[in-house]
């Protein structure tokens, strides 16, 4: 693979450039100090991968992922991992914090590798699932697997068909990440999945064997929607 490194400190591109030598399968062709110099390279030069710095001067990590083409991945190199749900919006391929160790740096290599020899996986992924916070971790959420999403004061409760995850955001900001065709809104405080409807009663809907409680404001769009779906 092409890889191309950017990073404003010279001592993070010099401990790429160290894992990148014991990686036989990838080969990095440049790295710069500047995002601006590597947006020209990129201009003339084609690159399968960029492992790419998140805070930087005049344009940053966020904002030069954004400018790029679909099919170029990108691995998010940062000290800071609150940026990593933004990373993971932006279909990233992996996210590393700072500093980066070489376990971890091969294991990043691999996932992009495996991307890149199945067209289309990482776009398939990334739009059947989402990532949340849970706790100090981040912890993938899989569509097919959602049944329903409870509010919990400040906090939303993900229902899968496994397990269920605690994550601090609120219902209606979660529903703006829900693809709107499998997911609806049945009550203020439950968002549930339409593929997983079972039974429509007049206080309460059935989804994966879970009595959830149907507001009238919302029944009559739950009822449309199920209209359309036959």
């Amino acid at each position: 693979m092409k890889v191309i490194a950017v990073d404003d400190e010279p001592v993070a591109l010099d401990i790429i450039r160290t894992h990148a030598e014991k990686i036989p399968f990838i080969s990095l062709d440049a790295s710069f100090l500047s995002a601006k110099d590597a947006l020209a390279y990129l201009e003339k030069e084609r690159v399968d991968v960029i492992f790419l710095d998140i805070t930087m001067p005049d344009l940053s990590g966020i904002e030069f992922a954004s400018m790029l083409d679909s099919e170029i991945q990108v691995v998010f190199t940062t000290a800071y991992p609150e940026y990593a749900l933004k990373g993971f919006e932006l279909e990233a391929t992996d996210y590393l914090l700072k500093p980066i160790n070489f376990t971890r740096f091969l294991k990043a290599c691999q996932l992009a590798e495996t991307r890149l020899q199945a067209p289309g996986l990482k776009k398939r992924e990334e739009e059947q699932a989402l990532f949340v916070k849970d706790g100090h971790d981040w912890v993938q959420i899989k569509f097919s697997n959602l049944i329903f999403a409870k509010a919990e004061d400040n906090y939303v409760d993900l229902h899968e068909t496994d397990k269920h995850t605690l994550t601090r955001i609120t219902l209606t900001e979660l529903q703006t990440k829900l693809p709107v065709d499998q997911f609806i809104r049945v009550h203020k405080s439950f968002v549930i999945s339409r593929q997983k409807i079972e039974r429509i009663e007049k206080h309460q809907v059935t989804v994966g064997g879970n009595k959830i409680p149907l507001s009238k404001l919302y029944r009559n769009q739950l009822l449309q929607n199920v209209g359309k779906d036959r």
